[in-house]
């Protein structure tokens, strides 16, 4: 090396610096990659992204390639500094541990530390270029490569560790795909965040509780005089009614108002069996059922409506597909009166929000960003009369997941309106 100018020889460690960490950079870049970003861009023709998939597919080939070029490349940086402290200072032991000692730091400086931390940092930038460049390095070390890995491998079977497609398989789980969701930032916007969270939801919510109670149903009673047929279902707001003889667990089927109106206009005298030869069959779900089920359900029977019966077949409620689309979309404008409105449900300046008591527990979470318990009861009032055991009376007050609630009307043993209070976090 004596006969080797010195500025050649600092700039060929400039040169195997660089190189190595160029192979440290490209080895974290493609490692925090975004496989699934990646795919994305392969998909919309980006010949870097194919390049560099096939490198992720292959990486017991990439990282043996990087390894032995990094492994080469400190050890002739060793060799080169060593050589030029020994022409500078002499060669005595002093010499070759400073010398040994600023090559190491030097290394993990400039060639470990630094350039991992930018790839891991930037790995999109840096591993789809760097990508083209180690691609074809791969394919002329081959032979190399080949020898390395056949040691590697029978290490790797010594151990009973398994490697190849079925180790890099990297599918997400519901969770992790709710976690990748909630992690968007502004690359997804907030209505279709809320969309695709309410949509990993739907498995884990049941028709009973996005169901109208059995108290709320709008119902065509075949048992009341004609005139009063007439005069509901020329006032109802729903396309179709459920229709019962008597009491409203029998269930004699589901009427088209539409097709009621027409036979209003083309019938005289009119009687209950007209209208029960309009009826189609009913359609019974158990309350248990999730919603992403009964989806497929309302889809695989063409139904937009369920009725919700218990174990003894006494109705529940009803659910609609309405009901379920606006669990995943939100809720839609409503003309039905009584209907509370979505920008009455709020919180006041006050901090206070009044609600009647069959409001959901699901809605109150929701809108006033609350957490009451939702495994047992379905609405306030359910939540409330299960908490105190008894019928309260009016201004009682009690205090639930950090919500104080207030009981302002009980009428009929039923808790009627009661106010919430914000909780002070």
């Amino acid at each position: 090396m004596n006969s080797v100018p010195l500025w050649v020889q600092l700039l060929s460690l400039v040169v195997l610096t660089c190189i190595s960490a160029f192979f440290s950079i490209s080895e974290t870049a493609l490692m925090a990659l975004n496989r699934h970003r990646v795919k994305h861009l392969a998909r919309r023709g980006s010949k870097l992204a194919h390049i560099t998939l096939w490198l992720l597919d292959h990486t017991d080939r990439m990282l043996s390639l990087i390894l032995i070029a990094n492994t080469l490349i400190n050890a002739l940086v060793t060799a080169l500094v060593t050589s030029i402290a020994i022409s500078a200072f002499g060669n005595n032991e002093e010499v070759l541990t400073i010398a040994t000692a600023v090559v190491a730091f030097f290394l993990i400086v400039f060639a470990e530390i630094t350039p991992k931390v930018i790839g891991a940092t930037y790995p999109e930038r840096i591993a789809l270029p760097a990508s083209f460049i180690i691609k074809p390095l791969i394919l002329a070390a081959r032979p190399i490569i080949w020898f390395v890995n056949l040691f590697v491998r029978g290490i790797l079977k010594l151990l009973r560790i398994r490697t190849g497609s079925q180790a890099r398989d990297q599918r997400l789980s519901p969770e992790e795909l709710r976690s990748m969701v909630l992690e968007g930032g502004n690359f997804i916007p907030v209505k279709h965040k809320s969309i695709l969270l309410n949509l990993f939801d739907l498995e884990h919510v049941t028709v009973e509780d996005v169901m109208t109670p059995r108290a709320q149903i709008e119902a065509l009673n075949l048992s009341v005089a004609v005139e009063d047929i007439k005069n509901q279902l020329t006032t109802c707001y729903h396309n179709k009614l459920l229709v019962y003889d008597g009491e409203i667990n029998q269930i004699a089927g589901i009427l088209h108002v539409r097709k009621a109106i027409a036979l209003l206009n083309q019938v005289d005298e009119l009687t209950a069996e007209h209208f029960r030869e309009l009826l189609t069959e009913p359609y019974f779900i158990p309350p248990e059922t999730d919603l992403f089920t009964q989806l497929q359900y309302f889809q695989e029977n063409q139904e937009r409506l369920a009725i919700i019966v218990d174990e003894y077949g006494e109705v529940q409620g009803l659910v609609t597909l309405d009901d379920i689309i606006e669990e995943m979309v939100g809720e839609f404008t409503t003309s039905t009166p009584g209907a509370t409105r979505a920008d009455q449900f709020n919180w006041e300046k006050q901090g206070e929000c009044l609600l009647e008591g069959s409001t959901s527990l699901r809605d109150v979470n929701k809108r006033l960003n609350l957490n009451l318990p939702l495994d047992g009861p379905k609405t306030l009032n359910g939540l409330l009369l299960e908490t105190l055991q008894e019928i309260p009376e009016a201004s009682v007050s009690l205090k639930i997941a950090d919500c104080v609630i207030e009981i302002v009307q009980v009428q009929e043993q039923v808790i009627k309106m009661v106010k919430l209070y914000r909780p002070v976090r």
